[in-house]
């Protein structure tokens, strides 16, 4: 997917929601339990359910890597299930990868390639030849974790390098080795008005946003500082969504949950 066919979505749909797709067997309702495959039944009765009001769909790798080789199955048909029935809607395999060249070109491929993924979010510690091939795929795009939500953060993304938070250095030297077109940024929700200082490097980028919902980040803040001329805002929330509810009508608290966000979200588009 194109930055121009994503800003048209949004512009389409008046919203910039993402939804997190992380199956968790213990929070799932229990008579999914009794399912062939309860991970992707439950997936795939969310995504219909959300659809309509997302622009994204961001499976989260360590949720069905935990459950072995079937997680990785119910991972396959669940991506496979949202390009075909969904082709329009931006979708981002939640890997966080990041190594040497050779082997970050083998997991863009299995991403990619495999899985047909539009994005992957990339670790950039290892450097440009952590990222750089992530950028070759046409389409294709490196979401690079840059300031993130969680309170650890603090531990090595806002130290002070003279003049510069260290998050802001890597956002720096990351902008150069891509282009809008093909790279994002990862910013949490719960350092909003961080968004200010990123914005002056990278004005025209798009920002995945965790940390809406469960995890107390407030959309309006993330507006406030994180908005540009065409939204450059994906906005995401998981647990918020798809636990809803645990009962029977999980499907329909869920979409109610993703109404009640992209709603929240037309005021500022």
């Amino acid at each position: 997917m194109t930055y121009t066919e994503l800003v048209e979505q949004i512009k389409i749909k008046k919203s910039f929601l993402c939804v997190g797709l992380d199956p968790d067997t213990e929070k799932m309702p229990k008579h999914l339990l009794s399912e062939e495959d309860p991970i992707y039944e439950f997936n795939k009765h969310i995504i219909d359910a959300t659809a309509e009001h997302c622009v994204s769909f961001k499976p989260n790798m360590a949720f069905y890597e935990a459950y072995g080789l079937s997680g990785i199955h119910s991972l396959e048909k669940t991506m496979h299930y949202i390009t075909v029935n969904y082709p329009d809607h931006f979708l981002i395999a939640d890997a966080k990868r990041g190594d040497i060249g050779n082997t970050s070109t083998m997991y863009a491929k299995a991403f990619f390639k495999r899985l047909e993924a539009d994005a992957i979010t990339v670790a950039p510690y290892m450097g440009s030849d952590s990222v750089k091939p992530f950028l070759q795929f046409a389409g294709k795009w490196a979401i690079v974790l840059g300031l993130t939500s969680n309170e650890g953060s603090a531990d090595f993304q806002q130290l002070l390098l003279s003049d510069k938070a260290f998050y802001l250095r890597v956002i720096e030297a990351c902008a150069q080795w891509g282009t809008k077109e093909n790279m994002m940024f990862v910013a949490g929700a719960t350092k909003a008005q961080m968004f200010e200082d990123i914005r002056k490097i990278i004005p025209d980028h798009f920002l995945l946003v965790p940390g809406v919902g469960a995890q107390g980040g407030s959309l309006s803040e993330v507006c406030r500082y994180g908005l540009n001329s065409n939204v450059g805002l994906l906005v995401n929330s998981s647990r918020a969504i798809i636990y809803a509810s645990d009962g029977r009508d999980f499907a329909q608290k869920a979409a109610e949950e993703a109404h009640k966000t992209a709603l929240e979200m037309q005021q500022y588009i």
